[in-house]
């Protein structure tokens, strides 16, 4: 352990899913010292197969992340598992990570990508059955329901906007008025588009031969269901960000808060503390799981850039120490002649 205190590294990432593991790609290709810290709790280890990712739709997201570890160790990139829980600036420039098992490491640059929480409405079953049948993205789930009943847990006017995409999947879409009711003009809406309304607070889930058929209402009454909708928070992991300074801030969408995030260079992943980066979830809670791994990427790559430039700056500055230290010489060996 002791060793391991005295590490350094050109790059920490933190959090191996697909955003961290896609940045240490890039970095280890372009020669980099990289080591990745992640806790081994990915966001979607409940679901058993990934959708919409291109050429490994269908897989096990397990599988990715195994495929994706491979390959950056393939090219001399570190996979430490562990928790990394907070960081401190140090003096040059650089920082010390530190880890929940109590070990530290150095990095140059730090890249962030420890992903969200999706904390669910308070409905007993709701956690057993997340990443399964109870859901929240059609692209990532619609298809495998596709002409199945749906509900929709309405908790805000999001959820008519919900029932709308979900209808493109399924035309038995139903919308629960949970803890809210739609307006008239949203429930003219719904009626237009064949949406179905049932009010009443949702109580339960019935679940049979371990597949979702219905909820149930709290004066008793069953609706079918094969997947329930719902509108989770979406809440950083930003720990590590937070410890540096970087605040989370609201994430709104049409006037609605849905979570918090770190913000970050949307082109570049750069934060607000010059030599950490951000990338996937934990600054962008919407980003599908391709677009995380982009992120990533692009993240690394300006990374990369950075180092270059600092890089430059240093052997530039060595040159010049050198070659006045030659002309000092010189003029002093001329005035001893003279």
């Amino acid at each position: 352990m002791d060793n391991a205190r005295e590490e350094s590294f050109d790059v920490v990432v933190v959090g191996g899913g697909a955003a961290g593991l896609a940045g240490a790609l890039t970095l280890v290709r372009a020669r980099r010292s990289v080591l990745v810290i992640d806790s081994g709790s990915p966001r979607n280890a409940p679901a058993a197969h990934l959708h919409g990712y291109l050429g490994l739709d269908g897989e096990s997201p397990a599988e990715l992340l195994a495929r994706g570890r491979a390959e950056v160790e393939r090219y001399g990139g570190r996979i430490r598992p562990g928790a990394a829980v907070a960081a401190d600036r140090l003096p040059d420039g650089g920082f010390l990570v530190r880890c929940a098992d109590g070990s530290t490491v150095r990095a140059g640059r730090l890249l962030v990508a420890t992903g969200l929480v999706d904390e669910l409405p308070p409905v007993p079953g709701l956690g057993a059955r997340w990443g399964r049948d109870v859901l929240h993205c059609p692209y990532c789930h619609g298809w495998e329901v596709g002409d199945e009943p749906v509900a929709v847990l309405a908790e805000g006017p999001m959820a008519v906007h919900q029932a709308q995409m979900w209808r493109q999947w399924t035309g038995r879409t139903t919308l629960l008025a949970h803890t809210w009711l739609p307006g008239e003009g949203e429930r003219e809406l719904l009626a237009a588009l064949g949406i179905r309304v049932v009010a009443g607070e949702v109580t339960g889930l019935v679940v049979e031969d371990d597949r979702l058929t219905a909820v149930t209402l709290a004066d008793g009454t069953a609706v079918e269901c094969r997947a329930l909708v719902v509108a989770p928070r979406f809440t950083a992991r930003s720990g590590v960000l937070t410890s540096l300074g970087l605040p989370t801030t609201e994430v709104t969408r049409d006037g609605h808060v849905i979570g918090r995030c770190v913000e970050s260079d949307p082109a570049t992943g750069a934060t607000a503390l010059r030599g950490v980066w951000a990338a996937g979830n934990v600054t962008a809670p919407l980003e599908k799981l391709a677009g995380a791994a982009a992120q990533g990427a692009q993240a690394a790559a300006a990374i990369n850039a950075d180092l270059i430039e600092a890089e430059a700056r240093r052997a530039l500055a060595a040159y010049r120490a050198v070659a006045a230290a030659g002309a000092g010489a010189a003029g002093a060996a001329g005035g001893s002649r003279a």
